[in-house]
């Protein structure tokens, strides 16, 4: 018999590279993508109805009041889905994380946004959403390490550019004094998404939005209770089911799935679906606020679309890059999957 006939024979076996790969469905399959992007496209649909529901809220509250008691009313929901949970206090390593996220998302873009609404239509404050997607990326691939490819970049633009220029054509160009808070709700909503969704990766993103919002209900009861006495109240239907939204559907509801969708298809990708959401917005202040909806609506529309579905599509081929490595002298080789093709390299 010869020395050969003994030897074990040489295999290829395919292996994931972590290092080789920014998209975290790369592992989890195509169905948790799918699952990922529902999720997060969820999340955009809640936040679409935010600021017609603002505008509602602000029939019967002022901006200070709005926002403290949205906070209150959120973070009362959220705590009581905790202790019915019975879940453990966040690590401590967790705590700084959730505060950007709390002065993110809970405080500082609801009051912006709020203090912005009353001089701003909901269809001039959506050039700040139309920002949002390309800012959050950018804040996202510094953040996490994700390293979305040139072809995510490309659209990622196109379809911020097709966003500002219907929104700002659809408001007729002009600037407004509630623009400074615009686009400081711009950068701090971005800081408390990158955050979120890099802490919704180590914890159920329920919990994420859910621990930032008991952090923040000091300072929302503190917030009640100097600016309700201030600030006339005038209780219609409208303001209580804008309130009601803003706290328990933009708060808590959409925010569960968008950071729940973040962590699993990535900051970047995830971002992008908010390419959408101004025109949803104005959407909705058309049937619900009587805003007007410009004529051009269907084809940025349908050019929004077509850039989302570019950025989702380069954002999962990212993951797919590889290489070939051996695992020693005479060792059987490894294959890594790069997009449809692979090599296998026998020793």
């Amino acid at each position: 018999m010869r020395a050969q006939d003994s030897a074990t024979p040489s295999s290829a076996i395919a292996v994931a590279d972590p290092a080789a790969t920014s998209d975290p469905t790369s592992a989890a399959g195509p169905s948790a993508g799918r699952s990922g992007t529902v999720l997060a496209g969820l999340g955009v649909v809640a936040f679409s109805l935010t600021f017609p529901a603002t505008a509602w809220g602000l029939e019967s509250f002022g901006p200070w009041s709005l926002v403290a008691l949205r906070s209150v009313l959120a973070a009362l929901v959220a705590g009581g889905v905790l202790l019915a949970a019975r879940v453990p206090l966040p690590a401590r390593r967790h705590w700084a994380g959730l505060a950007v996220v709390g002065g993110g998302v809970v405080v500082g873009f609801p009051l912006l946004t709020t203090l912005a609404l009353q001089t701003s239509t909901t269809s001039h404050a959506a050039v700040v959403v139309g920002l949002l997607p390309l800012t959050t990326a950018v804040l996202g691939s510094l953040r996490t390490g994700e390293r979305p490819s040139r072809a995510f970049w490309i659209a990622a633009l196109a379809g911020a550019a097709v966003v500002i220029a219907f929104t700002v054509q659809q408001s007729g160009g002009a600037l407004t004094t509630g623009d400074l808070y615009l686009f400081g709700a711009l950068l701090v909503c971005a800081a408390g998404y990158t955050e979120g969704g890099r802490l919704a990766r180590v914890m159920p993103g329920w919990q994420v939005i859910g621990w930032a919002l008991v952090l923040c209900l000091p300072l929302a009861v503190a917030g009640s209770l100097v600016a309700l006495p201030l600030e006339p109240v005038h209780l219609n239907a409208h303001g209580v089911l804008g309130l009601v939204w803003v706290a328990a559907g933009s708060t808590f509801l959409g925010l569960y799935v968008w950071y729940r969708g973040m962590a699993t298809i990535g900051v970047a990708r995830a971002s992008q679906l908010q390419l959408a959401q101004p025109l949803l917005t104005l959407v909705w202040s058309f049937l619900l606020l009587g805003e007007e909806l410009s004529a051009a609506a269907p084809v940025a529309a349908v050019a929004v679309l077509v850039c989302i579905a570019a950025t989702q599509r380069a954002g999962r081929r990212t993951g797919r890059r590889s290489r070939t490595v051996r695992s020693g002298p005479g060792g059987p080789s490894r294959t890594v999957r790069s997009g449809r093709e692979a090599r296998t390299a026998r020793s």
